[in-house]
């Protein structure tokens, strides 16, 4: 059964979002005067984190709206209570200095090329679809894919197999002949192959918890190894290399 299609995840898989959160609060968080209240940058870029994770958390189980998380986790990481227009006020400076971080990994664009004419590409991710076509304008790759779906317009969110089956059906391809890319193990991981999708992992060195159960996706360290998967399709010969 060949692969027509290859979905992408985007936020640590193809942008390096980790580094650019991580350097753009760092900024922001100096240019606010605050790092001296949390102890350092370190600690406070670990701090935004969390609450950045428990918010998205929160709003993926419908619990908030998209712009909704956004302000408590402003409210929540300052311990202070603030107006819509405050928090999304101190949102935006963050915003500022997160853009001006943003970067490709180095293995996405050879991988893009490689793919574009032997294989349709999409996109499909937990966010909203205005900040993702945003962000892959201004990284320059938005016209190598086909279509971009996001969770807030959707409705449903990643691992939900309804997620994965919206891009199938976007495409107007069975979920057996499209292959998922992302790079967490269970979110994108085992749901995309819940869903019937052949699911790859990019490990990209995150602290994610071993996936437990059965073997669902193939593993990979780096895009350069996708093309000859997605070519030779090897789910139903040789193993999964997750875990």
């Amino acid at each position: 059964m060949s692969i027509r299609a290859v979905v992408w995840d985007v936020d640590d898989t193809l942008f390096d979002y980790t580094a650019a959160d991580r350097r753009g609060m760092r900024a922001h968080l100096a240019a606010e005067g605050l790092l001296a209240r949390y102890g350092g940058a370190e600690e406070a870029v670990a701090r935004w984190r969390r609450v950045t994770a428990q918010q998205w958390a929160l709003y993926a189980a419908g619990g908030n709206t998209f712009q909704g998380q956004r302000r408590d986790r402003v409210r929540v990481f300052l311990d202070t209570t603030l107006t819509d227009a405050e928090a999304d006020a101190w949102f935006q400076r963050y915003l500022g200095h997160y853009e001006s971080a943003w970067s490709l990994f180095p293995d996405v664009l050879p991988v893009l090329e490689a793919l574009a004419t032997s294989h349709r590409q999409a996109v499909l991710s937990n966010s909203s679809l205005t900040v993702q076509e945003h962000k892959l304008r201004t990284l320059g790759v938005l016209d190598r894919f086909e279509t971009v779906l996001c969770a807030a317009e959707l409705g449903v969110s990643k691992p939900e197999a309804g997620a994965f089956l919206a891009a199938c059906e976007a495409l107007d391809l069975p979920p057996h002949e499209v292959a998922y890319v992302g790079d967490h193990p269970e979110i994108d991981g085992r749901g995309a192959a819940q869903a019937g999708l052949l699911s790859v992992w990019i490990d990209r060195g995150a602290a994610y918890a071993q996936a437990a159960g059965e073997v669902v996706a193939h593993r990979i360290s780096t895009l350069s190894e996708l093309p000859a998967l997605v070519r030779s399709d090897t789910r139903f010969g040789a193993p999964s290399t997750f875990g």
